[in-house]
């Protein structure tokens, strides 16, 4: 196509007339806000394959390809929001148990390099798209791989917002049986269907995530990103709270100790209370391997990079790059607080889902009623806005250019939750599901498909040229992260099968 940009301006609609009307195209269900994993965007856009081959070739009624001519309306700040919206998620809740298990220095060493590695690959992505001409992930994948580079893009972000999707049904699993014994005001469980997360799961999932997530658009549910995000500042201060309450050896810890004690020998020890309130800086143990895949779960928002630089105000990539570095140290530093004041409420004694380790030790506290009610609510509410885009890429894998379907659409979607909701109740805990998602789709989505989209697309760089080979080094990297806790993690699985007896 050599059409001059004048040529090109008498064809390009004005935006305003145009601008709300993207759900009018009939199988188009974008919608012109962002919402949390603003990956949804990117799905739909690439509906007509033969409006794929360049920017300017499209069909100049759906400006989503003009990438010249969409100029972006969202503002620096509204950007930088966006991103932590898309960062921020369940990883959060797995930090201090990541935290508990490196110790501290180790911690944020590790938080360090993978907030920096995920800014290179945001770099990578940046250059990329505008070397490769597109703003969707899976369509710099097709450019760059044909077909398997798609569906490597297109697989990775389903399995990574599958492992979102689980993470959220887990805490509803944790955390919604404590809500009820709270509010029934029972003490002892003996047993009862309702107090049984499974239970409440299923029908969590059956009476508020399946209606919500059979709508076709999903217009009022674009608000619950920001709402998700405040409810994580809320538990962050509750943490950072509740750790001037908690006194540290607690006081099960001090009678299970007296008792071990008691049976074995007559003198109670008294470093082992004081041992135990100790922080530690260092530590290896079989869990440590889970680290570095929480914390690549707790970065993943690079399927939104894109969408959001699509939508940017007077957009750059330099202007990008400064959205990324705001958000990614706001989200390091948010890590960094909610790893810190968990692991010095609880030390060695945190579970994976911190929030959960509170009950053992607090009962029915009112303030951590409303902290779960809270995450309880987002959580429930950003389920739907996950299921969104795995939905649309499995629709554009099987039935490309087909008409829309309810029967397919419902069924693609009950399918989609089941398989969340046997996850969830067969999974053991919920860092099963942080390590390996984060192990596999996260390293790939940080690491190794942005390097590689990289490599083949930028052509301007000969391959000896130093970004070049720091790519690759970055993509060498990835297949190391991955395979090496991939690992790490099926060993310790098998060891605790073995030693459980399960």
């Amino acid at each position: 196509p050599s059409m001059s940009n004048a040529e090109m301006g008498k064809f390009n609609i004005s935006p305003d007339e145009d601008s709300s009307s993207y759900s009018s195209n009939s199988n188009d269900f974008s919608y012109p806000y962002p919402t949390k994993p603003a990956a949804m965007k990117s799905h739909y856009a690439d509906i007509d394959p033969e409006n794929q081959n360049f920017l300017l070739d499209s069909n100049l009624g759906k400006k989503k390809y003009e990438t010249q001519y969409h100029p972006g309306t969202t503002s620096f700040g509204m950007s930088v929001f966006n991103l932590s919206n898309a960062i921020v998620g369940s990883g959060i809740l797995g930090l201090s148990f990541a935290m508990a298990n490196t110790g501290i220095a180790l911690f944020v060493i590790l938080l360090l390099f993978v907030s920096i590695f995920s800014l290179y690959s945001v770099h990578l992505l940046l250059k990329t798209a505008n070397e490769g001409g597109s703003l969707l992930y899976e369509q710099l994948g097709m450019k760059a791989f044909g077909m398997a580079g798609k569906l490597a893009a297109s697989g990775s972000i389903t399995m990574q917002n599958i492992g979102a999707m689980s993470s959220y049904l887990f805490i509803v699993k944790y955390e919604l049986p404590l809500v009820i014994k709270t509010f029934m005001n029972i003490e002892e469980t003996t047993g009862e269907w309702y107090l049984n997360g499974d239970y409440l799961v299923l029908l969590v999932s059956v009476i508020l995530i399946l209606p919500l997530s059979l709508l076709k658009n999903l217009g009022y549910l674009g608000y619950t990103s920001g709402f998700s995000l405040l409810c994580m500042v809320f538990f962050l201060i509750v943490v950072i709270w509740k750790m001037f309450q908690i006194p540290c050896p607690m006081d099960s810890d001090i009678m299970n100790i007296t008792l071990i004690n008691a049976t074995m020998a007559p003198l109670v020890d008294e470093n082992i209370t004081s041992d135990m309130c100790k922080p530690k800086y260092f530590i290896f143990n079989s869990q440590t391997v889970y680290a570095v895949p929480i914390l690549t779960f707790s970065f993943v928002c690079h399927p939104a990079i894109l969408p959001i630089y699509e939508e940017l105000k007077s957009r750059s990539r330099k202007r990008m790059m400064n959205v990324s570095y705001v958000s990614f140290f706001a989200m390091f530093l948010m890590y960094l607080l909610a790893a810190l004041f968990g692991y010095l409420t609880f030390y060695g004694k945190v579970e994976p889902e911190l929030l959960h380790t509170y009950s053992a030790y607090l009962g029915a506290d009112v303030l951590l009623l409303i902290v779960r009610l809270a995450v309880l609510m987002a959580v429930t509410l950003t389920v739907p806005v996950v299921i969104f885009p795995i939905r649309s890429s499995i629709t554009q894998l099987l039935w490309a250019g087909k008409e829309f379907s309810w029967w397919r659409h419902c069924s693609i979607t009950v399918a989609l939750l089941a398989f969340t909701n046997v996850l969830v109740i067969f999974v053991p805990t919920i860092r099963d599901i942080f390590g390996f998602i984060g192990a596999s789709a996260a390293a790939m989505l940080i690491f190794i498909l942005p390097s590689a989209f990289y490599i083949k697309l930028v052509k301007k760089e000969p391959m000896k040229s130093v970004q070049k080979i720091g790519a690759a080094f970055f993509f060498l990297s990835g297949i190391l992260v991955m395979t090496g806790c991939m690992t790490l993690i099926i060993l310790d699985w098998t060891q605790n099968v073995t030693s459980d007896g399960h």
